[in-house]
């Protein structure tokens, strides 16, 4: 059965199908695939570069002028940061410890 079908199935085609399903079967090859790929996590830079001050979202998006949803926003691949954003985050990522002599004055 294809899924890429727009239109709803009937109720009884519905449950045809359903009753065909291997749940279980379903889920157990979802996993062998993902571990056939060796699936790792990414982590995007903006992450990276609060992580690597230390920061919560809060303190690091005051730190850099923006909401915490705007830095959410990026931390989820969402939104872009751009200018001077941008190259505060690159600051922050590579040199840390000046963003945060900064932030405590």
């Amino acid at each position: 059965m294809s899924l890429k079908n727009s239109q709803p199935l009937p109720d009884d085609e519905l449950a045809a199908y359903e009753a065909k399903r291997d749940l279980a079967a379903e889920l157990l090859q979802s996993v062998r695939k993902m571990k056939a790929r060796k699936a790792h996590a990414v982590t995007l830079p903006v992450i990276e570069a609060r992580k690597k001050t230390g920061l919560s979202q809060s303190q690091f998006a005051t730190l850099l002028g923006v909401s915490v949803r705007t830095l959410q926003g990026w931390e989820q691949g969402r939104k872009q940061p751009s200018g001077a954003a941008r190259t505060l985050l690159t600051i922050a990522s590579t040199n840390p410890k000046a963003v945060l002599a900064v932030a405590s004055k």
